[in-house]
């Protein structure tokens, strides 16, 4: 079998002009934000291609914060763990492809057309019979997770490791039953969807905490790995636990971070496991918060292996995993002098553990924001958090239908930062050059820039495009 990895000079014209015109069809469907308290059309999709989501062992990941950082440490840990892993997150920085990933890298632009084609005629099967009978066409998301299933069948994987889209019970990834149940820290986004009550967001994402199914080629019990939660969190997803009679290991009581330093590139750690404690990790990750996702990584990856306290993984190769971690568009370096910053920070807590990563962890004489947000989030949330570390901000517009008007986004920054301290840009590149400018004047005449930094957040969108402009390969 041909591998899904790929490099940009192996990638024709003709695939990418193709995966264009699948990404614009799919455009056509119900949006991604958009769900439905029903899995009957990604249910009766995955019958008709033979449950390909039943034909390996899973990892399901779900949560506000950090779920994308946990899937792929979980990825990395099980790759030098000697697994094949097939991985799906959303939603993607820079070129589709990037949803699903083989063996830790996005499958071919020719992969992903060729998936769609394949399971294109029975995806238009379902649609006529839920239009049939007064329901929607099968969502852009449904599609995608079944690509990523059916892909995974077919590479075969050993494991998949499955990033939730939106919620967690309705969610279509839910068709999968995870044997690991990974839930990070719970709190308020996507309330037009969820609601804007703990608990009840709480509800929705345990729903992937399910009994073990009896029929697995393997029955297993499930274990759910709880990252610290609110104490109203806390209690539902708990007794979701006891519901489904599933195992728990929570983050703070069976693991924990022991101690972090600041290092150059990254963090060194020492985590207990659920199998002891495993010392000199070296993580590439800013953030505290990167070091606790790092933990709840190990302890699903220790679950998965059934290991305990009387079976620890291998030293070695947890430490080559985490080392190997690549995790784009959070706080993701892309340029020296002044130094730039990627970080995909896209709600209020987001913003204020990218917040605390910048004071803790680096010493700027100048720090200059540039900040694109969604119009549907919480950006006096956003903007709040990330006031007291931007000494200047340049609002600007980062090309998505969905994005902010700028100029509305420039009203809420100088409430915010006051007048003085916001720049607009029209463009997202015209904001990135203003801001390096700005970054610039640091330094005086002949002098060359340090001390500076520039930071490009409020959206996974925003750091996608950010990425492409400093010619960034999609990863």
């Amino acid at each position: 079998m041909t591998s899904p990895d790929f490099t940009p000079e192996e990638v024709s014209p003709v695939d990418l002009a193709e995966l264009t015109l699948i990404e614009a069809e799919l455009d056509k469907r119900w949006p991604e934000t958009k769900i439905e308290p029903s899995l009957s059309r990604i249910a009766a999709l995955m019958d008709i291609l033979g449950s390909p989501q039943h034909g390996y062992p899973a990892i399901h990941v779900t949560g506000t914060n950090g779920k994308t950082s946990v899937t792929r440490m979980i990825d990395a840990l099980l790759t030098a763990l000697h697994r094949r892993t097939g991985r799906t997150t959303s939603p993607h920085l820079q070129l589709a492809t990037e949803r699903i990933s083989i063996d830790g890298r996005p499958v071919s632009p020719r992969r992903y057309v060729d998936t769609y084609r394949e399971i294109e005629p029975y995806v238009q099967m379902i649609d006529q019979q839920s239009q049939a009978a007064g329901g929607p066409a099968m969502s852009k998301f449904e599609v995608l997770t079944a690509m990523a299933y059916a892909a995974f069948a077919e590479a075969p994987v050993d494991v998949a490791v499955v990033e939730v889209g939106l919620g967690g019970r309705w969610d279509a990834t839910n068709v999968i039953d995870g044997q690991i149940a990974v839930i990070t820290p719970i709190s308020l986004d996507h309330a037009e969807y969820l609601g804007d009550d703990l608990a009840g967001i709480a509800e929705e994402k345990a729903g992937i905490i399910k009994k073990g199914r009896e029929d697995a080629l393997v029955p297993s019990d499930t274990v759910a790995i709880l990252a610290q939660q609110t104490p109203e969190v806390m209690d539902v997803l708990l007794r979701r636990a006891v519901e489904v009679d599933a195992a728990v290991a929570r983050e703070g009581s069976e693991f924990t971070v022991l101690a972090r330093q600041i290092a150059v590139g990254g963090q060194q750690l020492e985590l207990q496991g659920l199998g002891g404690v495993y010392t000199d990790i070296f993580l590439p990750l800013h953030g505290e918060h990167q070091a606790r996702n790092a933990s709840l990584a190990l302890a699903a990856v220790e679950a998965f292996f059934g290991a305990g306290p009387e079976r620890q993984l291998d030293q070695d190769a947890i430490r080559e995993g985490f080392a190997s971690v690549v995790n784009p568009g959070r706080l993701e370096r892309v340029r020296s002098a002044p130094t730039v910053f990627l970080d995909a920070a896209h709600n209020p807590d987001g913003a204020r553990a990218l917040a605390a990563a910048l004071t803790a962890e680096f010493d700027f004489r100048k720090l200059v924001g540039v900040v694109s947000v969604m119009g549907d989030k919480d950006v006096d949330g956003i903007l709040s958090a990330l006031e007291p570390v931007f000494d200047e901000l340049v609002v600007t517009h980062n090309g998505s239908a969905r994005a902010m008007d700028v100029e509305n986004l420039a009203n809420l920054a100088v409430a915010k930062f006051g007048d003085e301290r916001v720049v607009v840009a029209p463009t997202l590149a015209d904001a990135l050059e203003t801001a390096i400018g700005l970054a610039e004047e640091v330094a005086e005449p002949g002098e060359a820039v340090s001390g500076a930094g520039v930071v490009v957040t409020g959206s996974v969108v925003t750091a996608g495009a950010a990425r492409t402009l400093f010619g960034k390969d999609p990863a």
